[in-house]
């Protein structure tokens, strides 16, 4: 393909040049409605699309019904060109109750969208360069689905992520780039170039455009067209297009664009721009194609008589815009999860003649049974695939069983690997991953927060995104700084996403099979330090292994250990609210407290069964919450502050915690780790003070 630009001459029929002008003057027209009511219209922050229009319009009349769309903040003609009114875009403009995108919770031109005769829009955050990551796991998702026959290559179906230049100098564009050329897959990165962030030119904020850069991502073919000239636009896009839907691989259309309005409407162009707005206004598209229609014999009378016709189109479709309805307060916190269809505990935990696994062979057999039962379920991370089968085999020899296309290694990119997921479900496919410690999530916390979190809540449940997401966790003796961390209260402060901490293996199989069936994004932590039961004191971790049939539903405690009842009955008896490896800290404890410890294991943190703490608090009195995070601002002080309120009247004591040191980091050397960590010793000195209180 042509790398430097595709030829413009070509003529393109003269019917779409007219609805492209018409719907030119539609967004113009909509952007000075906008300008000219700025006393409602900027009562939320929106940005136009004007001076995008060409490319924008140009793109939209290549994407059928069968594609998937990530466009971005900018991209209002390209809704328009689909064939949304004026008015629906106009209901999100307001945040009005029957915006068909989110209900009034989300910004104008952040759609999403499932409609027959559209491509389908997941939803995405604003859109600042974090989109390229899910729109790439669409197209991995179709490619995954074709290479298992679940899909025709044929039917050419493929993504278009749109992006602005700045977004560009993102990190997580390049993992996109990275992954779409080393899978060759399906995707067409629109950059539309208008060469301004807010106030910060392209000078300042890059080296190279868009083009330049794509140069050095192998495998990825790049054009460039002049965004601001329709024809020049919809002819090369045609071949871009062709490309992607014939060889199925990636390409980056460069598109040169004017700026016309504001960043957006918070932002007052006339502030910083000066006479920079001038010079962007003589590349205005819709005049250019004006003068292209009067060159192919159209009048300036039918051209006028356009215009005046979308006036009155626009104004009409505003003023019914303002009259609707807002949204209904009771309803605002709806969809905050989709439903889940594992509600109850089924199947066999305990078969007869059954062995007893480690957790981390428990875990194995789950996803080796989904994987054979689910054919659109994927695996893949770091060190998963090939031979290792994870660093701790906990995938062993499953790239062999199922093949590279569904059990793989990817590059050191968690942002990635989280992130795909979201374009993932959207597609259809069943993705379970693993970011391969804990201590390495961190780059892929923004795609958790601003992609999968959000998802079911803003899209008014259209796109709750299915994701299983499995973290090694925990400190396992010498493991160091960067290998031993515990993140579950960063994790409890993401709305949206469901956390399970399981503490054997029976519960892990359960809670995995569960999560996977979780239309919902699911974070699975397991404890390294479980995995095999060999820590001394954790030998309960092993257990029988169920039957592939169970599901052991999410939200649900467990009292793995009970107080005796003449114990209870003379108050001397105290329940331990813990999860993961505090079980056994409790457990191992407790043997020398003459059977006065309950102890409340509660398996998932969020959706927490506070039902079951709350009744063995009301039972004991007193309660030790046993973590092995640093202390301070945990989930657990906020467990025991809420315990504290709630079963104030019950309380025999204050709620006492039990957590590591609050230190940065967990260090390596066993003896300073043993100081900083909790144990069983330390666990034991805090119920005896509880017991004695």
């Amino acid at each position: 393909m042509n790398t430097t630009s595709v030829d413009s001459t070509a003529q393109v029929d003269l019917d779409i040049l007219l609805k492209a002008y018409r719907l030119m003057m539609t967004a113009k027209t909509m952007a000075d409605t906008y300008e000219e009511n700025k006393n409602i219209c900027s009562k939320y922050v929106h940005s136009t699309s004007r001076g995008h229009e060409a490319i924008q319009l140009a793109t939209a009349f290549h994407l059928t019904e069968t594609d998937y769309l990530s466009v971005y903040y900018r991209d209002e003609s390209i809704l328009l060109g689909l064939g949304l009114s004026p008015y629906e875009l106009m209901l999100q403009l307001m945040a009005k109750k029957d915006d068909p995108f989110s209900g009034g919770r989300t910004y104008y031109g952040h759609p999403s969208l499932r409609r027959a005769g559209f491509p389908v829009i997941p939803h995405q955050s604003s859109a600042t360069g974090m989109q390229a990551i899910p729109a790439t796991g669409m197209a991995h998702a179709l490619a995954y689905l074709e290479s298992q026959g679940l899909q025709e290559a044929a039917d050419g179906r493929m993504v278009v992520c749109s992006l602005g230049d700045g977004s560009v100098t993102e990190g997580e564009v390049a993992e996109a780039f990275q992954m779409a050329v080393l899978k060759s897959l399906p995707i067409l990165y629109l950059v539309q170039d208008n060469d301004w962030g807010i106030s910060a030119t392209g000078a300042e904020m890059r080296a190279m455009d868009a083009y330049e850069y794509a140069a050095g991502f192998k495998g990825l073919e790049r054009i460039r067209v002049d965004g601001a000239d329709f024809i020049d636009s919809y002819t090369g896009l045609q071949e871009a297009f062709k490309l992607v839907r014939e060889q199925r691989r990636p390409i980056l259309v460069h598109a040169k664009c004017p700026l016309l309005g504001h960043h957006t409407s918070g932002v007052r162009r006339e502030w910083y721009r000066g006479e920079n707005l001038s010079a962007h206004a003589l590349q205005d598209p819709l005049p250019r194609l004006g003068a292209q229609l009067l060159e192919q014999g159209v009048t300036a009378d039918e051209l006028i008589s356009i215009a005046q016709e979308v006036k009155l189109e626009v104004q009409a479709q505003y003023e019914k815009a303002l009259a609707a309805a807002s949204p209904d307060p009771a309803t605002f916190a709806r969809h905050e999860f989709a439903p889940t269809p594992v509600v109850e505990e089924t199947g066999t935990r305990t078969p007869a003649q059954a062995e007893k696994v480690t957790m981390v062979d428990a875990a194995l057999h789950a996803v080796d049974e989904l994987l054979k039962e689910y054919p659109e379920a994927l695996f893949y991370g770091q060190d998963v695939g090939g031979e290792l089968g994870g660093v701790f085999r906990e995938a062993a020899l499953l790239a062999k069983k199922y093949g590279d296309n569904r059990v793989f290694n990817t590059p050191i990119q968690e942002a990635y690997i989280v992130g795909s997921t979201a374009g993932m479900s959207a597609v259809g496919a069943k993705p379970i991953v693993e970011i391969q410690f804990a201590d390495y999530i961190w780059p892929g916390i923004n795609q958790l927060v601003e992609e999968l979190s959000k998802s079911c809540y803003l899209s008014m449940g259209k796109f709750p995104v299915q994701a299983l997401i499995r973290v090694p966790i925990g400190a396992y003796g010498g493991g160091g700084p960067y290998h031993s961390g515990s993140i579950e209260s960063t994790l409890l402060n993401i709305r949206g996403i469901k956390v399970v901490y399981p503490s054997n293996a029976a519960d892990m199989k359960g809670l995995m099979k569960a999560a996977f069936l979780d239309p919902n994004p699911v974070v699975m932590l397991e404890h390294k330090g479980l995995y095999w039961s060999k820590v001394p004191g954790t030998e309960d971790a092993k257990t029988v292994e169920p039957a592939a049939d169970y599901l052991l539903p999410l939200g649900k405690a467990h009292v793995v250990q009970r107080a005796d009842a003449q114990q209870v009955e003379q108050g001397n008896s105290v329940t331990v609210i813990t999860y993961g490896m505090g079980v056994y800290w409790a457990k191992s404890a407790s043997k020398q407290l003459n059977g006065s410890v309950e102890i409340l294991d509660l398996r998932t943190l969020n959706p927490l069964d506070f039902e079951a703490v709350v009744a063995s608090v009301q039972q004991h009195g007193k309660v030790l919450v046993l973590t092995e995070e640093p202390l301070m601002n945990s989930f657990a002080e906020s467990l025991a502050g809420r315990i504290s309120r709630t079963c104030f009247q019950h309380l025999d004591a204050p709620v006492f915690t039990l957590g590591a040191e609050n230190l940065p980091a967990v260090p390596l050397n066993v003896e300073l780790e043993k100081m900083m960590l909790p144990n069983a010793d330390k666990v034991l000195a805090s119920l005896r003070e509880l017991l004695a209180y």
